[in-house]
């Protein structure tokens, strides 16, 4: 077996691993069809690589040479539509139509093979590079990209390049081979498999470590959410928090801490159904939501019917207008499935941190003022007193953890 024959062999077995590797982490997010179309162009890259090997022997026939060329190409087109899919991009079809379309007519007049010269060897390439560059194009002109995603253009666009400069490595070895069958034992064959085995390799590595960094971005939010009502459960809130209340330490700014409990939640559920009370929830996440706007707010579920806000760069007056905006509003919400009549009203504790305060005594001080604004009679706002002497306001024997509506 020849060296190009070699190199070959290895990019059939990597084509076949790496198009099943993408299809394994398709199945882990049915919802994502990027690694599906990744998978599908190294299906096609298996289906070049066993092309090649039939051109290698056999020594007529002009189908092999056209397939094993246009099956590239079309790998190349359709790892595109995956890095559409992947960064949010439209998908560039008729661009990818229209150099389709270039390589076929390309490979049909050149007969299979160039000739040994610039401009033939350049025309030959160039779909090739073309269809590589557009896939860096696509990376590049995505949002919120991050430092893997420039190292995968970067692989991708110098693919697109090392295509270009083929041309002048077969002029400077001497040889390209005069026929297809040729090709393969020559010096370029082993220097274009190798270099084209290469990059394909390492496009498919930092694809995939691009991909499984999203995944698993996807199932650490998911976790640190609430399936009901999409603000953060209670573990994401108060992880969100710790670094909140360090950057709080250093900058000196106001920092304000809401807690609202919805009130008779119990009631409403034993009246109306679970269906209703589900929805009573969600619409107040939605207003809280809604009406967090500034100051980059952190929302939290951190209970049954509990939630909590901290307002960075807030004070305790200007949380305090927060709150009665969300318990106004609220209070004159109408909510399906039950009488127009009916209103729904929640309790709010307002506590604004103290220099040094940990989490634990902020959110006792504000649970504090939560149970004042229960026992006045619900459907009201109070505010904590600040720290007197070092030490929080008393939280009449309750904790966080332990409120009933």
């Amino acid at each position: 077996m020849s060296g190009g024959g070699f190199i070959l062999a290895i990019n059939l077995t990597t084509a076949a691993l790496l198009a099943s590797v993408f299809l394994l982490m398709a199945a882990y997010d049915r919802s994502a069809t990027a690694s599906r179309w990744m998978s599908l162009s190294y299906v096609l890259g298996f289906v070049y690589v066993s092309l090649e090997f039939i051109v290698a022997v056999v020594s007529d026939g002009n189908f092999p040479i056209i397939g094993a060329y246009m099956a590239f190409a079309f790998a190349l087109a359709t790892f595109n539509v995956g890095l559409a899919r992947k960064y949010d991009r439209p998908v560039p079809g008729f661009l990818l139509a229209l150099l389709l379309t270039y390589a076929l007519a390309t490979i049909l007049i050149h007969g299979g093979q160039p000739h040994l010269a610039l401009l033939p060897m350049l025309l030959y390439q160039l779909p090739y590079a073309l269809l590589q560059l557009i896939g860096a194009y696509l990376i590049l002109t995505a949002p919120r990209k991050q430092k893997l995603d420039y190292g995968l253009a970067a692989l991708i666009a110098g693919s697109g390049l090392h295509f270009l400069a083929k041309p002048l490595i077969g002029l400077a070895l001497g040889s390209v081979g005069s026929t297809a069958n040729d090709y393969m034992a020559t010096t370029y064959a082993l220097f274009s498999q190798t270099t084209s085995a290469f990059f394909s390799i390492a496009i498919a590595l930092a694809a995939m470590v691009v991909i499984m960094r999203d995944l698993l971005a996807t199932f650490m939010k998911r976790s640190e959410t609430d399936s009901l009502t999409g603000v953060l459960n209670r573990r994401g809130f108060e992880e969100r928090l710790e670094p909140i209340l360090r950057f709080n330490d250093n900058s000196r700014l106001p920092l304000t801490l809401v807690l609202c409990d919805l009130d008779h939640f119990k009631a409403i559920n034993d009246t109306y159904g679970h269906a209703v009370g589900d929805l009573v929830i969600t619409t107040f996440a939605d207003q809280l939501t809604q009406a967090a706007t500034s100051s980059r707010p952190v929302i939290g579920r951190v209970g049954g019917e509990e939630f909590a806000i901290v307002l960075p760069g807030t004070n305790l007056p200007a949380a305090r207008l927060f709150a009665e905006e969300i318990r106004s509003d609220f209070a004159s919400s109408m909510i399906a499935g039950t009488p127009s009549e009916q209103r729904f009203t929640a309790s709010f504790g307002v506590a604004e941190r103290q220099e040094g305060e940990n989490l634990l005594d902020l959110m006792a001080r504000a649970d504090a003022a939560l149970y004042h604004a229960k026992a006045a009679g619900r459907d009201g706002v109070r505010v904590a007193p600040a720290v007197v002497g070092g030490q929080s306001a008393p939280t009449s024997g309750r904790t966080f953890r332990a409120r009933r509506a």
